[in-house]
Formats: C-alpha cells, sequence, structure tokens
C-alpha cells in the first residue's frame, strides 16, 4: 500500500511499473542493464476518492495523458530499486499537490488613515527633492 494521506491509500496493483533502459551516461552496463523506471497509474480505474480524481484530472501537467493516465519516467540513480522509489516518491508527491486547496483571495482596501500616511509621506519626499534646487539669491 502507498501512503498518500492519514485515509487515502493505494494498492500496488494499481501501479504499474515496467524497467526501462535508461539514456545518458552509465558507463558499461548503459547498454545492458534496465535501470530507468517507467511507472503508469490509471486515474480513472484508481480507488482514489473522487476528490483526488477530478483534481488530477483538471491538471495540465505534461506528465498526464487525455486518457488519464499518470507516466511518470525516472532514471536519476543508477539502480532500480532507487529509480523505483523516485518514481513512487514522484507520483505520490503529485497527488498530495491536488489535495491542498488553496485560500480564496478576498480584495481590500487600504484603510483612510493609511491613505493619508502615504500621502504625508510624498508630500514630504516631494518637499526634500525640491530643496535641492539652484539656490537663488
Amino acid at each position: 500500500m502507498i501512503k498518500i494521506s492519514n485515509n487515502v491509500e493505494i494498492a500496488d496493483s494499481e501501479v504499474e511499473i515496467s524497467f526501462i533502459r535508461a539514456q545518458g551516461a552509465g558507463g558499461q552496463n548503459v547498454n545492458k542493464v534496465s535501470s530507468a523506471v517507467h511507472l503508469r497509474f490509471d486515474i480513472n480505474t484508481s480507488s482514489l476518492p473522487d476528490f483526488y480524481k477530478e483534481r488530477l484530472l483538471k491538471l495540465s501537467d505534461q506528465r498526464i495523458t487525455s486518457d488519464g493516465v499518470i507516466v511518470i519516467k525516472a532514471q536519476r540513480f543508477r539502480t532500480q530499486d532507487k529509480n523505483r522509489e523516485d518514481a513512487l516518491e514522484r507520483l505520490v508527491a503529485l497527488i498530495r499537490s491536488v489535495s491542498f486547496v488553496p485560500k480564496k483571495r478576498r480584495p481590500t482596501k487600504p484603510s483612510r488613515a493609511a491613505k493619508k500616511k502615504r500621502l504625508d509621506q510624498k508630500k514630504q519626499r516631494g518637499q526634500i527633492k525640491s530643496m535641492r534646487g539652484r539656490v537663488s539669491e
């Protein structure tokens, strides 16, 4: 079981993991060992609550296909185990990012005292600048 939050978990069977050969530098093993991880997670058929599903499908993330499948490729490390853990952590982070609901912004206006203070400071600054001019006798 992969734990998302206190009351939300996903079964390991819902996450499809396959190993592929990684790109880039890897020394002698680069063409022999399949160390990169391809993780696939179908949002629609998962056991996630509807709230999570809706928010995930609304995301404009390139890792989410039009069919509602999250595809994560992890190849940062040289071992399968570390890449597998990295892919799972990234999946959990993506799902957790959806659970956070931002506060609604309530537009506010500055108080009368704040407006007066600002105008007084502007006048004072203007006076300082006007005193910098040429001195006439």
